[in-house]
């Protein structure tokens, strides 16, 4: 097992499924012979708690260190107390339910789902409120979420008890999150190691024997994994001196750009930036003596001198898409990971439920506009699609190397071209898979090309909205309109894609009167049955956006760290002076609208509507009933939706649009039609669909000719050669024929323009 270098993640992020930056590092390196081994530590500590084994240790910990006579025990709340009595409940039991949940153990739905076999604890009063939304579901999904919430009964006792700072997918998040200073990390770090710190530190030491690497890296792609990242890496530099450790990701690439504190290489050795390759093959080469530290790095910060210095080789150029290599998920423990069902949100039980393939359809933002987003930095502003047979030949890769055919393309947006190209190769490899990804509402998503996309496999797409007015649309440069997006969202649900919608509420001068207007265009969307999921986030604005870089142009003013403490409220400028970059993470930045509302105050509301609305609920609500204070009535029309998805909107062929056929070869039979003592020649074409049997009647001519070229649009043809074929074969005016029934029924069969 022993290689150069170590590649892993720390505690914690999804629990169902691997973050992809280590496979995709991995796999890079695999192109340059440099072997590697990685490991999700999140999953392994997360499974060393949670078994028999595990929660025997934790129950007596806690007891150790809180008898019934002390402060500790009187302390307790009343749900850890009860936790603590079904001890033996809790131990009978979680062995069985990590099994359910990483699918090994599929019959213990129906007891689990009975509700006499699991102990409950404060999370089972959720069902309470909850069992409207829940109550249609199947006996799996039913057991997942009691078994989820069993599970997160035990976290709040390890939360309560024994580490204030444990959660499933984030670990001392509030430490790291948007800290100009590092003064509190630094302290927390400095103190001694918690009760999960202790079980992540025994998980490391033993990957340090087995690898004996001379370069860690250590991958961080949220706030949430930052603090275990560093409590590993000064683990890794007081016990293994001679190993140089490296940190990258999502996280450094965001935050850490203006980095000024050498404290934190106390930690690491190297932080580097953006894609990862080039960087970490020549940190590589460093710590194997073949480039030096001040002209070889590329992009990485370091400590030269007791400075932090940063250093960039551009001599030495990234790597093109191509040439990275199939991400390769060899080491990680594919077969352990925990499918849960958290939330009554049906995109985010896609995420959280089942083991994706992450693959990436193009590196960048093809649009790269939006004001609110970071296009400054290389990982949006930087576009670079892949081809579809690469992607294809990736797939295929994966499904073969991990046995999973999901896949999630992790895309800033996945572009439609190239979306219809994938989903073409899919279909002529005849490959059986289910994909999503994340879109743009791009007009040119038609019914005929969703249709495509559903035939390939696609189950799901999530797309911003983000505010639901046009005139903030325009100012978020998001290139669509309400009415465009309701048109996409409606061709995607009738091809029966799910459809997941990113919500904004917060914008720079946003309204009270457009909030409550964007919540209406959210409310008839569901009700039109053409959007299935979403969730709304208040607007952050984050020093990588046009918004950030540039606030006076938007009507916000950042404001002073003194400004934005106020718990539970909107960030005021009164007592706060200028915002000042700290030495630190620096992203999210303070900021006041003295042109808009007070947005905060909607965010309880617009959950709250949301989750009904999901779930077919509460339509005819006036809105004012879910906010408690007083909002402006809507000013839209209750039919406004609605009207715009009956219109019928003209969208002339495209010059080079071109017609797919995805049925079946036709039967023909040939007959003679009379009437009034004529005779017609006649040809019956019968397609047998997956659901039905469908018959056209032409003449023969036309059935012979429309037979044959059916045959040859398993590749997609032009419309314009179909004419010619047809105008060659004397069968009259293509357009009659073409555009009229009984043709048009072919269409949904799977006759396509696209």
């Amino acid at each position: 097992m022993e290689a150069p270098v170590f590649l892993f993640t720390p505690p914690f992020t999804q629990l169902n499924t691997p973050y992809p930056a280590t496979a995709y590092l991995k796999g890079f390196l695999n192109t340059k012979g440099i072997p590697s081994v990685q490991a999700d530590l999140g999953i392994e500590v997360t499974l060393a708690i949670f078994s028999k084994e595990g929660l025997g240790a934790l129950f007596a910990h806690i007891k150790a260190s809180g008898g019934a006579a002390t402060a500790a025990a009187a302390a307790r709340s009343a749900n850890a107390t009860r936790i603590l009595a079904l001890e033996d409940a809790y131990l009978r039991t979680i062995t069985q339910v990590v099994r359910f949940l990483q699918g090994k153990a599929p019959t213990m739905a129906h007891l689990i789902a009975q509700r006499n076999f699991l102990p409950e604890a404060s999370r089972f009063a959720q069902l309470e409120d909850l069992g409207w939304a829940f109550g249609q579901m199947g006996i799996q999904d039913k057991a997942k979420h009691l078994a989820t919430l069993y599970l997160e009964d035990l976290a709040d006792l390890m939360t309560e008890c024994v580490d204030p700072h444990f959660g499933f997918s984030r670990y001392a998040e509030r430490l790291a999150r948007s800290a100009g200073s590092f003064d509190e990390l630094y302290e927390a770090l400095r103190g001694e190691p918690t009760y999960t710190d202790h079980l992540l530190l025994r998980t490391l030491e033993g990957y340090m024997e087995r690898v004996r690497p001379c370069l860690v890296a250590i991958s961080v792609p949220f706030p949430g994994n930052l603090y275990a990242a560093l409590r590993c890496g000064a683990w890794i530099k007081k016990h293994h001196p001679g190993v140089r450790v490296a940190m990258g990701g999502g996280f450094p690439n965001t935050e850490l750009r203006s980095l000024a504190d050498p404290r934190v290489f106390e930690f690491v050795d190297f932080i580097t930036l953006d894609d990862g390759e080039a960087p970490l093959e020549n940190l590589y080469r460093h710590v194997c003596g073949a480039l030096s530290a001040g002209t070889g790095l590329k992009r990485t910060w370091t400590l030269e001198n007791g400075a932090v210095t940063f250093v960039n080789n551009d001599s030495h150029p990234d790597y093109k898409q191509a040439q990275t290599g199939t991400p390769d998920y060899d080491d990680l423990w594919l077969d352990r990971y925990i499918s849960a069902i958290e939330i009554a949100n049906p995109m985010h039980s896609l995420w959280n439920d089942g083991r994706w393939n992450k693959l990436t359809m193009a590196h960048g933002c093809y649009w790269g506009k939006c004001t609110f987003c970071d296009i400054s930095l290389d990982y949006i502003r930087l576009y670079e699609p892949l081809t579809a047979k690469l992607l294809c030949d990736r797939m295929e890769e994966l499904m073969e190397r991990t046995g999973q055919n999901g896949f999630h393309f992790v895309d800033e947006a996945a572009p439609p071209s190239l979306m219809k190209a994938l989903a073409l190769e899919i279909i002529r490899r005849r490959l059986t898979v289910s994909w999503w990804t994340n879109i743009r509402f791009e007009k040119s998503f038609t019914k005929d090309l969703c249709q495509l996309l559903r035939a390939s496999g696609c189950i799901a797409v999530s797309g911003g909205l983000e505010v639901a007015s046009d005139r903030l649309l325009e100012l978020i440069r998001k290139g669509t309109t309400v009415a465009q997006v309701a048109r996409v969202c409606r061709n995607f649900s009738l091809s029966g894609i799910m459809v997941h919608a990113y919500l904004m509420y917060g914008f720079p001068t946003q309204t009270a009167q457009e909030t409550i207007d964007s919540l209406e265009v959210v409310r008839q969307l569901f009700a039109a049955g053409v959007l299935r999921s979403g969730f709304w986030h208040l607007f952050t604005m984050t020093a990588h956006s046009p918004v950030g870089m540039a606030p006076e142009n938007f009507g916000v003013e950042k404001v002073g760290p003194a400004a934005a403490h106020a718990e539970g409220s909107a960030p005021r400028a009164e007592g706060g002076g200028l915002w000042v970059e700290g030495p630190f993470a620096n992203n999210d930045i303070p900021h006041r609208d003295p042109k808009g509302t007070d947005h905060e105050a909607f965010g309880y509301g617009l959950a709250k509507s949301l989750l009904n609305y999901m779930h077919g609920a509460c339509f005819d609500y006036p809105l004012q009933k879910w906010f408690d204070f007083k909002v402006p009535s809507t000013k839209l029309p209750p039919q406004y939706i609605q009207q715009i998805l009956e219109e019928e909107e003209y969208q002339p062929a495209a010059p080079n649009a071109k017609v797919v056929w995805l049925g079946g070869k036709p039967s023909v039979r040939h007959f003679t039609k009379s009437k009034k003592g004529q005779h017609w020649e006649m040809s019956e074409l019968v397609f047998e669909h997956l659901q039905e049997t469908f018959r056209l009647s032409v003449g023969q001519l036309q059935g012979e000719w429309l037979a044959g070229i059916l045959e040859t649009l398993h590749h997609p043809v032009s419309l314009q050669e179909i004419r010619e074929s047809y105008e060659r074969a004397g069968l009259g005016d293509f357009e009659l024929f073409w555009d009229n029934k009984p043709v048009t029924g072919l269409r949904r069969l799977g006759l396509l323009r696209i």
